[in-house]
């Protein structure tokens, strides 16, 4: 990794106009896919940030309609 070019870069964004770092980040981002439902889903479940559900109770049955 060359990190004096990105340090040298980071210097040139900094030095230019809210504007002209705005329209740098939006090009920037531009190309980047959003993630699909299915894919969210699958990055919860495998994460582990849902976990503590499976030590809930079951407050409802299928009889609470």
């Amino acid at each position: 990794m060359n990190v004096q070019l990105i340090d040298s870069l980071i210097q040139v964004i900094l030095s230019l106009s809210t504007d002209e770092q705005l329209a740098i980040v939006e090009k920037l981002l531009a190309n980047i896919p959003y993630p699909s439902t299915q894919e969210l889903a699958q990055l919860a479940q495998r994460g582990g940030c849902l976990d503590f559900l499976h030590d809930e109770p079951d407050l409802y049955t299928l009889e609470d309609r």
